[in-house]
Order: structure tokens, then sequence, then C-alpha cells
């Protein structure tokens, strides 16, 4: 169960929002059952993007993982 404030990766691409499978951000509100708000940011602090996604659009992140980082390809 995901639950505010967890750190989720996205189970898959979010091109409109420049956010890929993998990508790492926090549950800042729960949409009941059905998803919830997960922020994106840089880890110099900058949000990258607040998006609504359904719960299968994310996963909680596993004791066997490391963290990656790619650089943000911006969008105009």
């Amino acid at each position: 169960m995901i639950c505010e404030l967890d750190v989720v990766a996205l189970a898959e691409a979010l091109p409109k929002h420049g956010l890929k499978a993998g990508d790492v951000g926090t549950v800042v509100l729960l949409h009941g059952d059905s998803g919830c708000e997960v922020e994106f940011m840089t880890f110099g602090g900058d949000t990258v993007a607040v998006v609504t996604v359904d719960k299968h659009q994310v996963r909680r992140l596993g004791r066997n993982e490391i963290h990656h980082t790619r650089v943000l390809e911006t969008t105009t």
C-alpha cells in the first residue's frame, strides 16, 4: 500500500511531463484507492512536475534497488 510521503518510482513514462519510467518522486496526496499526486524534483530542489497518477503507474521502491540519475531534458 502506498501512503502519503512515500517515495515511489514511475512504472511507465509520462512524456507530457518529461518523466521516464523509473523516475523517483514523493507522494504528496492520496486520491482514495484510485491514485495519487506525486511530486518529482531535481536534486537541486526544483520541482519538475506534480502529477496525478493512477495507482498502477507508480510502485514502491524495493530495498535492493539503487538510485540512478539522468539529466533532465528541457521541454519547450
